[in-house]
């Protein structure tokens, strides 16, 4: 992704909360967020939770957020924590998996 101006990026952090582990929700985000050309990544925690920072596009970011909510069939997403991160912010080359929180 070009490096936009920071007013130009959208980022989210999101909590998903539900079945989200052991079902493949890290790889799949991976690779929808790549789909969208967003940047950032994705980890678990030891609640069973699923952490993810997301940053591109508002449209493309808004898009991956209504995915983590539904969009893979194997997670059942009881509840989303979504924050809006303002500038300045650090900025990601790539979406990747990290480790967990």
């Amino acid at each position: 992704m070009a490096k936009e101006p920071d007013d130009l990026i959208k980022t989210l952090l999101i909590r998903v909360h539900g079945t989200v582990q052991g079902i493949g929700y890290r790889a799949a985000c991976v690779q929808h967020a790549q789909s969208l050309d967003i940047t950032g990544w994705v980890r678990n925690h030891a609640d069973g939770s699923v952490e993810a920072l997301l940053q591109g596009a508002a449209t493309a970011v808004n898009e991956m957020r209504d995915w983590m909510a539904d969009g893979m069939p194997a997670a059942l997403v009881d509840r989303m924590e979504v924050e809006e991160l303002a500038p300045p912010f650090a900025r990601f080359d790539d979406f990747r998996q990290v480790a967990d929180g």
